[in-house]
């Protein structure tokens, strides 16, 4: 059981709660999270990076990681800063490896709870070891594509192999693009739990 923190407002108790029930496998807690904060989360994504697709994965991925490391948050403060932390840090490490040039990287952004949040981008370019270490990565993540079912594996190579956008996507596989959304979130889900429980580190 999460520790409770009486200093919470009215909305992080309720967030509380639903993270409580969510620890204890109620899978509509988690979707009730993710309603919530999903919008807020995108425009965020898509004020760092530009980009609506690249928004669109990044909010998946930090809903993933959050949800992941969920018997990892502490009341100690709101869960939306926690969200909002995680998400603002998946997209600087994406920054970083897509060397996006992003004017007033010094501008601070505010979230939903009116705190200030400051974005540090530094390009770095890759030594070889560095680069021998990617290629490695890329090789094992292919491995664990492969055992996808084939409409998931598709998808994922598609959109991240092939860096097709989702609506090449919809066109390519003549699926609407709701539906392609709707199962990319669902193939990264499979992909992430296969990562997770692979012997191989990603």
């Amino acid at each position: 059981m999460v520790e409770t923190n009486d200093n919470l407002s009215d909305k992080g108790k309720r967030d509380l709660a639903l993270v409580e029930k969510a620890l204890n496998g109620d899978q509509l807690a988690y979707a009730k999270l993710m309603e919530m904060y999903r919008e807020s989360i995108y425009y965020m994504m898509l004020k760092m990076v530009r980009i609506e697709d690249d928004a669109e994965d990044l909010t998946i991925e930090a809903f993933g990681k959050a949800f992941n490391r969920l018997h990892q948050y502490s009341p100690s403060f709101a869960f939306s800063t926690w969200l909002f932390k995680i998400a603002s840090n998946n997209a600087i490490d994406f920054i970083r490896k897509k060397r996006i040039k992003v004017t007033s990287m010094d501008t601070a952004y505010v979230n939903s709870d009116g705190e200030t949040v400051g974005i540090d981008v530094q390009s770095e370019a890759k030594d070889p070891e560095e680069l021998t270490m990617q290629v490695e990565k890329v090789k094992k993540m292919r491995e664990i594509v492969q055992k996808l079912k084939p409409r998931y594996r598709d998808l994922i190579e598609k959109r991240y192999f092939q860096e097709l956008t989702y609506e090449e996507i919809s066109i390519e596989m003549k699926l609407p693009l709701g539906t392609v959304k709707a199962q990319l979130f669902r193939a990264r889900a499979f992909l992430a739990e296969m990562i997770v429980h692979t012997k191989d580190t990603i």
